[in-house]
């Protein structure tokens, strides 16, 4: 125990910065443990568009869809949703929704604001459109 207190005392920096992230670990980890949207993967994201009729809703900017998104998918900007402009989507609020952004990172938050609006089937795109891509999984460019 000494020797910990000593380590301590030498490398305080060091030491709040590994008590910072321990914190931050263990917020992420409880946060995704509460939360009512769900990552999923490829396989169950592509079950659910062909086997559920679940809509794809892409909240990268025009100029990213453009140059790759799945098929069939509707772009629906992150800030559009934040602001609650999301009317297009009404008439899928009970059908299942694959959020989906660049990396699966800030897809969360849209798909937070989804649910909250009463939609009842909300999920997230792990690793997004790059993980995607990344299994050669098809993508449709332009438009």
């Amino acid at each position: 125990m000494q020797e910990i207190m000593e380590f301590v005392q030498n490398h305080l920096i060091l030491s709040l910065a590994w008590v910072v992230l321990l914190v931050l670990v263990i917020f992420t980890t409880f946060k995704g443990l509460f939360s009512k949207v769900k990552l999923i993967g490829r396989g169950e994201a592509t079950h659910l568009i062909n086997k559920e009729n679940a809509v794809v809703v892409d909240v990268r900017g025009r100029d990213d869809f453009r140059r790759g998104h799945i098929s069939g998918a509707l772009q629906v900007s992150s800030d559009e949703i934040k602001k609650g402009n999301f009317t297009e989507l009404e008439k899928y609020k009970s059908q299942p929704i694959i959020v989906v952004c660049a990396t699966g990172q800030s897809a969360g938050d849209a798909a937070a604001q989804l649910t909250a609006a009463g939609f009842e089937k909300v999920t997230v795109l792990k690793e997004g459109i790059s993980g995607w891509s990344s299994e050669n999984l098809p993508l449709v460019r332009g438009k």
